[in-house]
């Protein structure tokens, strides 16, 4: 008699806001469960960094806001993520709920950590770009240097890598006047 396969079982939304709080950033994506051990200093130091300089303009500006982990973004019932930061413009407010955001970010930002590297580099790219993401940041906190992948049509493109080494200045099209030099980005106590 042959044997069938049991069917993998995919975590859902549900499972996930059933989970213990226990300090790790759970996420699903296409219903595998993904954790992540808490963050390091560094790696808060360059999120707060971005946050408080993208924020103040965005306000400013009137343009939209800036939400930092832990946030849920819900794409589907089975993938459900927490970019380190992530903008909103203003025009896609529809997108907040009072519990989480609810389709894409125009933006989404990840800073790699050692656990984290392939999961943001390719498991989160793929995923932010299947679901229609304008514009996604990888921040690389070992090596000082952002990679920007913006949408081209259906996919991403990566239209830079940039570096502190050569004081290169972070700017996006999806805050109009903003712009951050790499060092300031990367400044840190530690």
């Amino acid at each position: 008699m042959p044997r069938h396969a049991t069917p993998s079982v995919k975590l859902t939304y549900d499972d996930l806001v059933n989970l213990p709080d226990d300090g790790k950033r759970h996420e699903i994506i296409d219903g595998e469960h993904y954790v992540t051990p808490s963050p390091n200093t560094k790696h808060q130091a360059i999120v707060g960094n971005l946050l408080v300089s993208m924020e103040v303009h965005a306000r400013r500006e009137a343009l939209g806001r800036v939400f930092v982990a832990p946030f849920d973004v819900f794409f589907s019932n089975i993938n459900v993520v927490e970019p380190d930061l992530l903008y909103i413009a203003r025009d896609r407010f529809d997108v907040l709920t009072a519990a989480h955001v609810r389709g894409a970010p125009d933006l989404a930002v990840e800073i790699l950590s050692p656990s984290t590297r392939r999961t943001d580099e390719i498991t989160k790219r793929k995923l932010y770009e299947r679901f229609g993401v304008a514009e996604y940041w990888v921040v690389d906190p070992e090596l000082d240097t952002v990679k920007i992948y913006r949408r081209r049509g259906a996919s991403f493109e990566r239209v830079a890598e940039l570096t502190a080494e050569a004081a290169d200045v972070l700017t996006t099209p999806l805050l109009p006047g903003w712009s951050m030099p790499l060092g300031e980005v990367f400044d840190s106590p530690v």
